[in-house]
C-alpha cells in the first residue's frame, strides 16, 4: 500500500516531521523489521502499561513483531474487560503484532498445607493476586487468552519457594504434569518458567524437574537472569544440564552482584554477568525458533520505557554478535 523507500521520504521533506511524529501505518511501512531465527520479543508492560504506546515502541521502534503479553492499563491480563481484550485485539492488529506467549500468573501461590517460608523473597505478582483455590479458574483464564490472542504457548510457575520442598516435590510435579495434559488437549504448550522465588529457580532445578515430568507438552522458560541470582553461572554451566527438546520460550534480562556482596540487583542486558552472545549462538546451534523476549527489570532509566530501550540496546548488539539478527 505504502511502496515508499526510506531516501524518498526523508529526501522529500519527511525528515521535519519526524518518524515519531508520523501515522503509525506509515511508520510500520518504513521501519526495518527484524530478521532472526528467533521470535525476537518483549513483555509491553515493561515498556508502558499504555499498550498502544508500548506496541508502537516494540513494532516501529524496535523492529519487532511479536510481544509477550502480561499486564496493560495497569491491569493484570487476568483482570481485563471482554471490551479491553477487544481494544487489545485491534491495538496488536494495528501494529502487526503477534503473541509468543501468555504471561500468566498460574501457580505463583503457596502450596497448600506446606511450612510458610523463613523468608518470602519478592513475590512480584505483576498485578495478579489469585489463591490456590482460584487456580483452575486461572487455568481456564490461560486457556481463553491463548486462543483469543492466537498463540499455543502458556507460561507459568510452579509455587512459591519452600525452605524444604522435598516432601512436596512429587505432588507438585504431579500437578504440573496434569496440567501440563489439560493445556495439550487444548493445542497449547504449559512452559514453566524457572523463578527464583518459585521452587524451580536454577537451571539445575528446572533439569531435574523436567527430568521427573517427561510430560513432552511441559517445556521450560528458560529464563538465565533468574538462575544467576540463585548464583549458578547460568552459560555455559547451567545451559550445558538443560534438555535442549524441552526449552519453549526465553526470557532475557540482565543481572549484577550488588557492591556490597549482599545479593543481585537488575542491570541493563549487556551490563550484568549473562554471556547474552554465547548463549544466542547456542540456541541458533540448536535450531531454537521460539520466542525470545525481553524482560527488562532493570528500572535505572529515567522510566521504564528508558530502561527497556537501554536493555535493548544491549539485547539488540548481543543478538547481532550472535549472528542472529539482521
Amino acid at each position: 500500500m505504502f511502496e515508499i523507500s526510506r531516501r524518498s521520504f526523508f529526501v522529500g521533506g519527511g525528515a521535519a516531521l519526524g518518524v515519531a511524529a508520523m501515522p503509525s501505518v506509515l511508520r510500520a511501512a518504513i521501519v526495518n523489521k527484524l530478521k532472526s531465527p528467533f521470535k525476537v520479543a518483549v513483555i509491553t508492560d515493561e515498556i508502558s502499561h499504555d499498550f498502544d504506546h508500548a506496541c508502537s515502541v516494540a513494532a516501529n521502534d524496535f523492529g519487532m513483531q511479536w510481544v509477550e503479553l502480561r499486564a496493560m492499563w495497569k491491569k493484570s491480563l487476568f483482570s481485563l474487560t471482554s471490551a479491553e481484550i477487544e481494544e487489545a485485539r485491534r491495538i496488536l492488529v494495528k501494529y502487526d503484532l503477534r503473541v509468543t506467549d501468555i504471561g500468566s500468573p498460574l501457580f505463583k501461590v503457596d502450596w497448600p498445607d506446606a511450612p510458610l517460608p523463613k523468608k518470602r523473597g519478592n513475590r512480584d505478582k505483576h498485578s495478579a493476586d489469585f489463591t490456590f483455590k482460584q487456580q483452575n479458574e486461572v487455568l481456564e483464564k490461560s486457556i481463553e487468552l491463548a486462543k483469543t490472542f492466537q498463540t499455543d504457548r502458556v507460561r507459568g510457575f510452579d509455587f512459591w519457594r519452600l525452605d524444604d520442598q522435598k516432601p512436596y516435590r512429587d505432588a507438585i510435579n504431579a500437578k504440573l504434569s496434569e496440567t501440563a495434559d489439560k493445556l495439550g488437549k487444548q493445542g497449547i504448550v504449559f512452559i514453566l518458567e524457572n523463578e527464583m522465588d518459585c521452587n524451580t529457580g536454577s537451571g539445575a532445578e528446572a533439569a531435574k524437574v523436567l527430568a521427573a515430568i517427561p510430560n513432552p507438552n511441559l517445556m521450560l522458560n528458560w529464563d538465565a537472569g533468574n538462575a544467576a541470582t540463585l548464583g549458578e553461572i547460568t552459560f555455559p554451566d547451567a545451559w550445558n544440564l538443560l534438555p535442549k527438546n524441552r526449552i519453549g520460550h526465553v526470557h532475557c534480562k540482565d543481572a549484577v552482584k550488588k557492591p556490597d556482596g549482599s545479593g543481585w540487583e537488575w542491570a541493563p542486558v549487556g551490563k550484568g554477568v549473562i554471556n547474552w552472545t554465547g548463549q544466542f549462538k547456542a540456541l541458533k546451534k540448536l535450531g531454537y525458533h521460539l520466542g525470545i523476549s525481553l524482560e527488562t527489570h532493570w528500572h535505572g532509566g529515567s522510566s521504564p520505557e528508558d530502561s527497556t530501550r537501554q536493555s535493548w540496546a544491549g539485547m539488540k548488539a548481543a543478538l547481532q554478535a550472535a549472528g542472529t539478527l539482521a
